[in-house]
C-alpha cells in the first residue's frame, strides 16, 4: 500500500493495549430537545497494532456495558436494562477496525460496532496526539477519535413523549474517545 502524505513524528509499529487509567470513552445524547446528558464508560480493554505501514494498522476495544456512569445510578440502572442496552444479555460492545485512511489532515479509523448482538460500520476521525517514552522506560502514544451514530441501528430505541411533542431522547450519539496505549515488548 502507497502511504499517503501524513507524518507522525515517532511512529513506531508494534503492539499497544490501552492504559485504561489514562484513557476515557465517553458520550453525549439529546436530552428532553433542549440539553444534553454526558456519560463514559469505566471498565474497557483495547488494543491497537501499528503497523509499518500505517495505512495497514488495526484496532480492537470490548467496552464493559455495565460500567455506564451518567453520574446518576438511577439512570444508569435504566440504561443497563431491557430498555436500552440489555446488559444482561449482551453485557459488552464491541468494535473492530476494518481500515485506516486519510481525510484531509485526519486519519479515519473505519469498522464494526456492535452494540446488543447488532454490528453496524462506523467511522471515526482520528488525531494522532503524539509518540513519547514514559518514565517507566516504555513507550505511549495517544489519540483522539470522535464519531456518531444513530442508536435505533443497534435496537437501542427506547424513548418517551415529551407532553406538546418531542421525545425525552435524540437518535443521535456523539462518541468521544481519548487513548493513550502502551507498546508491548
Amino acid at each position: 500500500m502507497t502511504e499517503p502524505a501524513v507524518s507522525i513524528p515517532g511512529y513506531v509499529a508494534g503492539t499497544w493495549e490501552i492504559d485504561p487509567v489514562h484513557t476515557e470513552v465517553s458520550f453525549v445524547i439529546r436530552h428532553m430537545m433542549v440539553s444534553k446528558v454526558r456519560g463514559r464508560f469505566d471498565t474497557f480493554t483495547g488494543t491497537i497494532v501499528t503497523a509499518a505501514a500505517w495505512g495497514d494498522s488495526t484496532a480492537s476495544a470490548a467496552i464493559d456495558l455495565g460500567s455506564i456512569n451518567t453520574g446518576n445510578e438511577t439512570r444508569d440502572a435504566h440504561i443497563r436494562s431491557a430498555d436500552f442496552f440489555d446488559t444482561e444479555h449482551h453485557p459488552q460492545m464491541t468494535f473492530e477496525s476494518t481500515g485506516v485512511r486519510v481525510d484531509g489532515d485526519d486519519l479515519v479509523l473505519e469498522g464494526n460496532l456492535t452494540i446488543r448482538g447488532v454490528t453496524r460500520p462506523i467511522a471515526l476521525a482520528v488525531q494522532v496526539n503524539g509518540v513519547s517514552p514514559d518514565v517507566y522506560g516504555g513507550t505511549r502514544i495517544g489519540f483522539s477519535a470522535s464519531g456518531q451514530l444513530n442508536r435505533h441501528d443497534f435496537g437501542v430505541s427506547y424513548n418517551g413523549p415529551i407532553p406538546g411533542g418531542g421525545s425525552v431522547l435524540g437518535d443521535h450519539v456523539t462518541i468521544s474517545i481519548e487513548v493513550e496505549a502502551v507498546l508491548q515488548q
